[in-house]
């Protein structure tokens, strides 16, 4: 008998009506739906937080080591919130009509949320608020400010070479840190899988100065460069030593770190490679891309045979046959033949901005240098492989 006064309560709680455009609603839930996990063992992280006060409804979901919210406007008849499954309110609201109003209404006791709009209704399974777990941040050391741009630029340079090796996890993301180099600060964004090596340089924004080095996991990544997609933004960006803090207009990010050490790069970035290869990086793509489909699979190695002036590329496949392609480059020195994973050559060559890469190299067994000759603000290190 005594559970019937924390009835009312939960009532008073739960009870949430709200009407807000389609074209809102979908594109928040866009942003936060992505991050819930199509399989969970908790019930709760299936689930979207919608909470409802003043003009606007706020959104949140979680992994319990990534959280996004965001707020969009509704009219607000009743205050409330609950917590209704992601991946099923986002589907409905996607196959509703462009242009139509969605309306959002918890039943009486909060046990299930009636989404309308036009002719279509659907009744959902709520679970209460109180349920959903909060990420809490505790507080952070380091706040800066940082263009869109420049934050998008970090990540697409660098995304492609993070490790997916689990047991080596300290390298499943992204290590940013500031570093002085040629007597400026620079923020910097670094990643790598062992076989190659990702570099990318921006000023260090003001606020950023002595801040922890830190390791962004590869999810959190993703999601962050689906949300960096407007170049106008600046992005207030939020850090501690075990977690970091993204806003990004009305979105929130708040992420757990990866809690190790990121191994020592400088040393396996090459100093003393002195033979110079100049190259078109869309010839040079297309070719690699041409000669690599004779084999079995992307990752065979390509060979490249270096003389005077000339590239020849050759794969060789023991099971369909081999393919060679030459290309006129800038090279003047001693002959040279050389390994790489065809794949690398191509995830190295989109990032290149400008029209011709310079590659660097040593010897057939050390690793090479390739730079984007429209700047200095990236590198990349490639390891040979034996062909």
């Amino acid at each position: 008998m005594a559970r019937h006064p924390a009835r009312k309560q939960s009532k008073a709680e739960h009870s949430m009506r709200i009407t807000l455009e389609r074209s809102n609603l979908l594109k928040s839930l866009n942003h936060v739906h992505r991050v819930v996990e199509r399989r969970n063992t908790i019930p709760i992280l299936s689930n979207v937080l919608l909470r409802c006060e003043g003009a606007s409804l706020e959104m949140k979901a979680t992994d319990l080591d990534l959280e996004i919210t965001e707020a969009t406007p509704a009219q607000v008849e009743e205050a409330g919130a609950t917590t209704v499954p992601a991946h099923l309110l986002y589907d409905i609201v996607r196959k509703l009509p462009d242009g139509s109003e969605v309306l959002l209404a918890t039943n009486a006791d909060g046990s299930s949320m009636t989404v309308a709009s036009g002719r279509s209704k659907f009744s959902l399974q709520c679970l209460p608020q109180s349920d959903f777990p909060d990420l809490t941040a505790g507080s952070f050391t380091h706040t800066f400010r940082l263009k869109a741009t420049d934050l998008k630029m970090l990540i697409d340079r660098t995304q492609f070479a993070i490790s997916t090796e689990e047991t080596r996890y300290y390298l499943n993301g992204i290590f940013i840190h500031t570093i002085e180099d040629k007597g400026a600060l620079k923020l910097r964004a670094v990643a790598t899988d062992g076989h190659r090596l990702a570099r990318a340089d921006v000023e260090a924004p003001s606020g950023s100065e002595g801040m922890p080095g830190i390791i962004i996991p590869r999810k959190t990544v993703g999601e962050l460069q689906k949300l960096v997609d407007n170049p106008d933004m600046v992005v207030t960006v939020e850090v501690s030593d075990a977690k970091i803090r993204f806003t990004i207009g009305t979105i929130v990010m708040t992420s757990k770190l990866i809690d190790g050490t990121f191994p020592d790069y400088q040393r396996v970035i090459p100093t003393g490679n002195d033979k110079e290869l100049r190259i078109d990086c869309q010839s040079f793509a297309q070719a690699v891309d041409r000669v690599s489909t004779i084999s079995s699979e992307r990752g065979r190695a390509v060979k490249l045979a270096l003389s005077d002036g000339q590239l020849t590329l050759t794969v060789n496949n023991p099971d369909s046959g081999s393919a060679t392609e030459e290309l006129p480059v800038g090279y003047d020195n001693d002959p040279l033949e050389i390994g790489f994973n065809a794949k690398y050559l191509l995830d190295i060559t989109a990032q290149l901005a400008g029209a011709e890469a310079v590659f660097l190299l040593a010897d057939p067994g050390s690793p090479t240098l390739v730079r984007d000759l429209a700047g200095d603000d990236a590198l990349y290190v490639l390891m040979p492989m034996r062909v």
